[in-house]
């Protein structure tokens, strides 16, 4: 057993002081490590125990990312555009990625996630084969590179494995988009079958969007993921363009269209959901479906503000993620959201910083599969997030306002210590396995350039 002691714990509504966390059920390397005890009004650290100065937060899930997005950050940013001509830089990349660079690259973005308390990811993945669309020996060669990547990381992953089969409505994929297909979903469901849980990942699935997997094929992306009761996402009405096709189609918007093929539902995550109608967010909530905000690349590529507060009122639960990671900081997700929505309607204070870290970490978990983490409590995966109260940023802060001092003051330069399933993976601010996260991503963009 492995005993913390915490000098400010926030144990989901409220900060305690002086609080001891006993780990057993891992040797501390496999991340399988569980929460056996939180015991409060512990004034001096027990004998052997780890002594965590601060504030300590339950691991963060980031619930959307594409990991090689990473090597866009700010090279995007020359110029003028749209979302479209963003993604045709975008595409560049992805034809340049390799099973072992993909590894390299991501392994430095999921260290980069552990450095700012994220000890989950959802990784939306869709760059399956080589250019062109040949397979690898391995059809799974991309996937197990990424599912490798999150455990040198020392971080949990959900491979949300990613049908796209077509570019448009009634069209073919480009010659970019060939390496995203499996020619039908029920070509891209035998490849995915072959992949498998392993303790740190979890396969789920995904449609990349309505446009990208005909309607008449969302049903088997939907029975795949219902018959392994795996987490199924998607990205829903990020762009009007989008919308406008889909009514031109099939004459409904894609929240009805998804609805009537069976994809929405409680194991169902939308990611952005931003542009949706009144009727769209009551099918959203009243099918308990999921919602993913990633508000830093929603501004970004001038997507526009998701009804967050409406879709949360109607019944679909809140999680968070960071998207093309033009910024890799669930603190500033969470502030974000709430920041976005008092623009939008010039009053404040829509959420509480509790339910707002409970979407960055607690729900945010269970959107990827993981119900058994993102708390303090007996039971749950030892994930421990620590931050400094003495940073520039924090300095001043209120320890009982731990939630407000987070998600208000706090950023992810303010983590400095991590522990994933009862492993460390962040000693004193540095990654324990990676070491210099900034070389390797330096290096690993560079081979991709």
């Amino acid at each position: 057993m492995t005993t913390y002691w915490l000098e400010h714990a926030w144990l989901g509504t409220h900060v305690e002081p002086n609080v001891a966390v006993d780990v057993t059920g891992s040797d501390g390397t496999d991340g399988t490590g569980r929460i056996t005890a939180v015991r409060t009004d512990v004034p001096t650290p027990p004998p052997g125990a780890t002594v965590l100065r601060g504030l300590t937060l339950p691991g963060l899930a980031n619930a959307h990312s594409h990991a090689f997005h990473r090597a866009l950050r700010a090279t995007v940013q020359v110029g003028s555009g749209t979302f479209w001509t963003w993604r045709e830089v975008m595409y560049g990349v992805a034809d340049r990625l390799t099973p072992d660079t993909y590894y390299a690259l991501a392994r430095a973005v999921y260290a980069e996630m552990a450095l700012t308390g994220i000890t989950a990811v959802g990784e939306f993945h869709y760059v399956h084969h080589a250019p062109g669309g040949t397979r690898y020996s391995d059809p799974n060669a991309m996937g197990e590179a990424l599912i490798a990547a999150a455990a040198d990381a020392g971080i949990r992953i959900t491979l949300l494995d990613t049908a796209y089969v077509s570019s448009g409505f009634g069209k073919e994929p480009d010659r970019h988009q060939l390496r995203f297909s499996d020619g039908t979903t029920q070509g891209w469901a035998e490849r995915a079958s072959l992949l498998t849980d392993r303790p740190h990942a979890r396969i789920g699935a995904a449609v990349h969007s309505v446009r990208a997997v005909p309607a008449d094929q969302l049903a088997t992306v939907a029975e795949w993921a219902a018959e392994r009761g795996a987490p199924l996402h998607v990205h829903l009405s990020e762009q009007t363009a989008e919308n406008d096709a889909c009514q031109a189609a099939h004459g409904c918007t894609p929240t009805q269209l998804l609805a009537d093929h069976g994809v929405l539902g409680e194991r169902t995550t939308g990611v952005h959901n931003t542009h949706l109608t009144d009727a769209d967010i009551k099918l959203i909530g009243g099918s308990s479906t999921g919602t993913c905000m990633c508000p830093t690349t929603e501004r970004d590529l001038a997507d526009g503000i998701g009804p967050a507060v409406q879709l949360q009122r109607a019944g679909s639960p809140l999680s968070l993620g960071s998207d093309s990671h033009a910024v890799i900081d669930l603190f500033e997700e969470a502030r974000a959201m709430e920041l976005n929505e008092r623009l939008r309607s010039r009053t404040r204070g829509h959420w509480t910083a509790a339910a707002l870290l409970r979407a960055a970490s607690a729900d945010g978990h269970a959107a990827l599969g993981w119900p058994d983490a993102g708390t303090l409590e007996p039971g749950a995966l030892a994930d421990l997030v620590t931050l400094t109260l003495d940073s520039v940023r924090t300095a001043g802060a209120l320890p009982r306002l731990g939630a407000e001092t987070a998600v208000f003051s706090a950023g992810g330069a303010d983590v400095t210590h991590v522990v994933a399933g009862g492993r460390v993976v962040v000693r004193d601010g540095d990654h324990v396995a990676v070491g210099d996260v900034a070389s390797a991503l330096t290096e690993a963009i560079a081979a991709l350039r």
